[in-house]
């Protein structure tokens, strides 16, 4: 493979930018992605994402959020949200909290599903 002298220069020039270093040698934030297939969760009502009880985000579907945030454990809820489509009315729903740890430099990628016991995370591979 060719190298052209502006490619690399450009290269040179992203490597002296402040926090190149910084991002290759440890980088101090992980990545969360989670997504919401149609096929996973079959209803039209929006899913209202809590990242430590603080709504965050809102889902449709085929709708994707991700979240650059702190190493460390997270807490995780999914609840069917109110909204305009027929029949998205909040019922008694149970308490799906999940926890999860997050390492520094780390990415994790998760899809809505729904089950018995409501919504929940599957983890899903990285597709790029």
């Amino acid at each position: 493979m060719r190298w052209s002298v502006s490619r690399l220069v450009g290269i040179l020039g992203l490597m002296t930018l402040p926090g190149w270093a910084q991002a290759q040698a440890g980088q101090d934030y992980s990545v969360l992605i989670i997504s919401r297939e149609r096929l996973e969760v079959a209803t039209p009502c929006e899913i209202g994402l809590y990242l430590q009880d603080q709504l965050v985000g809102r889902l449709f579907q085929e709708q994707t959020a991700s979240f650059n945030l702190p190493p460390g454990p997270i807490t995780i809820r999914l609840r069917l949200l109110p909204g305009q489509a027929v029949g998205c009315l909040p019922g008694i729903e149970g308490s799906n909290t999940s926890t999860l740890t997050l390492r520094a430099g780390e990415i994790k990628k998760y899809r809505i599903a729904s089950g018995a016991n409501g919504l929940y995370l599957k983890p899903a591979a990285l597709g790029y």
